[in-house]
């Protein structure tokens, strides 16, 4: 993976780990370290997911990855918002 693909896959993670935060309603008590990696892991996991139901590449905007995406970082977040809240 080149420098620009790996720079472009922080800021893609921290727009989707953004997004997955504010899609969660109340109050979310993880850092901000750990929502740019949850957005991250949740671009990769979703670009990939996409790329398995051939929906990836489309015409314009992939909303449906963007979707996917977004799922994925609400879903990390929640479950890292959880974790934290038990202890």
């Amino acid at each position: 993976m080149e420098i620009s693909g790996i720079l472009s896959a922080i800021v893609i993670g921290i727009i989707i780990g953004v997004l997955g935060r504010l899609v969660l309603p109340g109050r979310q008590r993880i850092g901000i370290l750990a929502t740019i990696a949850v957005g991250i892991v949740a671009a990769l996991l979703g670009s990939a997911i996409a790329a398995g139901l051939d929906v990836a590449d489309t015409n314009g905007v992939d909303w449906i990855e963007w979707l996917i995406q977004i799922g994925l970082a609400a879903l990390g977040v929640g479950l890292l918002d959880r974790g934290r809240a038990r202890r």
